[in-house]
């Protein structure tokens, strides 16, 4: 695989998942949840870092990799939950920002720009 892809990817985590026999477990509830668990353990990692040793993370080997590992457990639980339910998550993506464009127009003063 020279190029990787969302649906080579979500091919590779079925076929792991369905060779362990794991297809019962792999519901939308149960991933849901295993991506909030995976998306906290990622969290914890930053959970007592100020912001600037925040902004450094990936300098260190040991925490650039740990912070990897658990970006690509919030992924694989991503698209395998999207898999499930059958949403394009790179459409979804995409009507999402759409509609964010909109909800959220370009300040006229391009400064700052404060939510209400």
């Amino acid at each position: 695989m020279t190029e990787l892809d969302l649906a080579q990817l979500q091919r590779r985590l079925a076929e792991f998942a369905a060779a362990r026999g794991w297809e019962p477990y792999h519901t939308p509830k149960n991933l849901a949840v295993a991506l909030s668990v995976e998306a906290s353990e990622l969290v914890e990692i930053f959970q007592w870092l100020t912001p600037e040793q925040s902004a450094r993370v990936m300098e260190d080997p040991r925490s650039a990799h740990r912070v990897a590992d658990e970006v690509a457990d919030v992924l694989a639980y991503l698209l395998q939950f999207s898999e499930v339910l059958g949403i394009d998550v790179l459409e979804a993506l995409a009507a999402k920002i759409d509609r964010n464009e909109l909800r959220f127009p370009v300040p006229e003063n391009k400064d700052r720009y404060s939510p209400e």
